[in-house]
């Protein structure tokens, strides 16, 4: 694989140079970057565009959740949550970082975290490579094979899309329909004017959305057209509105 550059997001700046020496030993590495604050990551992330970043969840201010949400897009290929907190596992996983490092950690603990990053890191160049090259003109139809049949569906038609282990599954009004692709490879297929990801199990058709709410835990949700409820991530919030109000400057 190509060399990665990497961010090192801590407060702590020992914690920083305990991670920045490890980092040191692996060939791959081509450069690290270090800070010490989530705004200063932001403005990184955003000028630098790293391939991996450790991101400490404990910061004042901007901690490493408040990082990803204000990324929305620019969230980098590979994140690793780094803390000395395990409270905060699950809701690193719901964030889709990459993998949660509890210090203190061994060697053999950080390299496995690192070597996943690697494989998340080339399967994604690889597979952008891939959409690029199939998506020259955007999906009007898709091919679903089902009971020994082969059905062609309008991309227009689709309501949502949910993730169902190594399939999606397609909604068109009270109908569903399994394909076999993945939640990235059609985010990175479907038309960004008139999809988006608001989940990493779902992506709506934005002229389906009635309205955006909150549900009795505090949590956004995205309700549809026929009353369907759809959890949303606070990652995706910023970049669902924005593909809104893009839309509804289209319409006028």
């Amino acid at each position: 694989m190509n060399k990665i550059r990497i961010l090192v997001v801590d407060d702590e700046p020992l914690a920083r140079s305990n991670l920045i020496v490890l980092l040191r030993l692996d060939p791959e590495v081509e450069s690290i970057d270090e800070c010490g604050s989530g705004r200063e990551a932001i403005e990184k992330i955003r000028a630098n565009k790293p391939d991996l970043v450790f991101l400490d969840v404990q910061m004042p201010e901007c901690d490493g959740f408040d990082v990803l949400e204000l990324l929305g897009g620019d969230v980098p290929p590979a994140v690793i949550f780094v803390t000395a907190y395990d409270q905060y596992a699950l809701k690193a996983f719901e964030a889709e970082a990459l993998d949660y490092l509890l210090k203190p950690f061994d060697n053999a603990r950080f390299v496995r975290a690192l070597n996943r990053a690697k494989e998340q890191i080339a399967h994604r160049t690889h597979t952008s490579a891939q959409m690029r090259e199939r998506s020259a003109q955007r999906m009007k139809r898709l091919m679903v094979k089902s009971a020994g049949r082969v059905s062609f569906l309008q991309v227009a038609d689709i309501d949502w899309i949910e993730a169902a282990d190594y399939y999606a599954c397609l909604h068109i009004g009270t109908k569903a329909h399994l394909l076999r692709r993945t939640m990235h490879e059609l985010d990175c297929d479907l038309d960004p004017a008139a999809f988006c990801r608001i989940h990493r199990s779902t992506i709506v058709n934005l002229n389906r959305i009635r309205q955006l709410s909150f549900d009795c835990d505090g949590e956004y949700e995205v309700v549809l057209a026929d009353a369907t409820r759809l959890r949303m991530s606070r990652r995706y919030h910023k970049i669902l509105q924005s593909r809104l109000e893009h839309l509804g400057r289209n319409e006028t």
